[in-house]
Parts: C-alpha cells; sequence; structure tokens
C-alpha cells in the first residue's frame, strides 16, 4: 500500500511550513507497490511533464503528498494498463478537468505476458508478439535508436518475426541507461553475460523440456522462470559487492 503523508500541494518553490518530501523518500514510499521504480524513472517522467514537483531555493526536489499519488496513478496505468506515457497523460487532463476516462481491462496484456507455466497447457495463448510500430510506441523510443540497438544485438526479432513483450522492458531500460551515457556498445558486455546466464539455466531445465509429460514440460518453465529470477537477484547483489554499494 502506497504510504504518503498529509499536507497540501502546488507548484512553484517550497516554503518551510510545506509538508514536502525529497525524491528518495517518495522512492521509499512507492516502492512497496512499485519495487522496480527508481529515480531515474521519477525524473524522467518530470522531464516529461507529468508530474511537477517543487524546488527549494536550493534547487532541491519536493514532492506533495499529490504529487506522490500522482506517480502512483502513472506507475499503474502502465503495469496494469499498459499504456504509453502519451495516452497516460491525456488520461490525467482528462480526470483533472473532472472527466471519466475508460481503460483497457487491468491485466489483460499483463496476462498475455505470463508464461505458460501460469495457466492450464490447453488455455495457454499464444506468444505475444509486438510489431516495429507497437513497440516503437510502447517502449517510447524512436526509429533511430531501435535500429542502433537491434545493430549491436541488444533487441532482435523473434523467430518467426516481431518482438516479444519483453522487449519493451529491454528498450526502456537500454534508453534510461543512455541517458547517464551508456551507449548501446557498452551494453554488448551486458548481453553477452545475459546470454551465458541464459544458457545455463537452458543447460538445467532441457531435459524436463524434452519429457513427454505435459505436467513435466510445464514444471520445466516454471523452473526456468525461477532461476531467471534468482540469477537476476545474483547478478545485482554481485554489481552492487563490486561497486561497495548498497541499494535500499
Amino acid at each position: 500500500m502506497l504510504r504518503t503523508p498529509t499536507g497540501g500541494a502546488g507548484s512553484g518553490t517550497a516554503t518551510a511550513g510545506d509538508r514536502l518530501v525529497s525524491i528518495g523518500t517518495v522512492l521509499n514510499q512507492l516502492r512497496d507497490e512499485f519495487p522496480e521504480v527508481t529515480i531515474s524513472k521519477i525524473r524522467f517522467l518530470e522531464t516529461e511533464g507529468l508530474v511537477e514537483p517543487r524546488r527549494t531555493a536550493s534547487g532541491y526536489r519536493k514532492f506533495s503528498p499529490q504529487d506522490v499519488e500522482r506517480l502512483a496513478r502513472i506507475l499503474r496505468m502502465q503495469r496494469d494498463h499498459y499504456l504509453p506515457l502519451k495516452v497516460i497523460r491525456e488520461h490525467l487532463d482528462a480526470l483533472e478537468r473532472g472527466e471519466q476516462i475508460k481503460l483497457p481491462a487491468p491485466g489483460r496484456r499483463r496476462d498475455l505476458l505470463e508464461g505458460p507455466w501460469e495457466q492450464d497447457e490447453e488455455e495457454a495463448p499464444a506468444a505475444v508478439r509486438l510489431g516495429r510500430a507497437e513497440l516503437i510506441a510502447a517502449a517510447e523510443v524512436t526509429e533511430t535508436e531501435l535500429a542502433e540497438w537491434e545493430s549491436y544485438g541488444l533487441i532482435a526479432e523473434a523467430e518467426g518475426g516481431g518482438f516479444d513483450a519483453e522487449t519493451v522492458t529491454v528498450a526502456r531500460l537500454v534508453a534510461d541507461l543512455g541517458r547517464f551515457g551508456l551507449e548501446p556498445r557498452h551494453l554488448r558486455a551486458v548481453k553477452a553475460a545475459a546470454d551465458r546466464e541464459a544458457g545455463l539455466i537452458e543447460q538445467v531445465v532441457a531435459p524436463l523440456r524434452r519429457h513427454r509429460n505435459p505436467q513435466t514440460r510445464a514444471h520445466a518453465e516454471a523452473t526456468a522462470k525461477e532461476l531467471a529470477a534468482q540469477s537476476v537477484r545474483l547478478h545485482a547483489a554481485l554489481v552492487q559487492t563490486a561497486l561497495g554499494v548498497r541499494l535500499q
């Protein structure tokens, strides 16, 4: 549940009497519901004009409870309804005008993104494929950026054409890292490491996937999912240890 302090909202320069919080506090409040949110994500939403925190005389961002709730609403629209920022902005503007909005059914796209191990094998839908234009719109990137990432092997079409739904996440992360000066050529090592980790996981689950029993094959997918999650956690821990930092 989102935790927000009580207090006033507005725009302009913050004063000593305002009950406002820093961007770090906002991050901690949001992470209960959105564990993957980052400070760079919040700053990006600010640069896109979706939230307008106040500024202290020294230029530090200060967020009101209304700002935090607005950020949570934005993140829910992205997570639950798979909406691009342009559409989210239109919805927020409509809400501010007192209009009612109609959102796609919650979880509709998300359910399609889940692996077949989340459903009965007979009812499992075909894997989602995004067209090029749909990927660009969903990830909020340009054709030029996408073409460059493809040239470095960071993004590739799936067998049979189209892009896997997870490619949207990859594209967004590559774009976010680019804002810190990390270019596609720098990220080739990350891609190579991910491919090696995937290869190790595949060695573990390959015998299960070849099994004739459907339940065993479903278990293989669940195992692959769990191993992937643990691999990500290990990778993050190793990077933090190497840098001597601890993420909150």
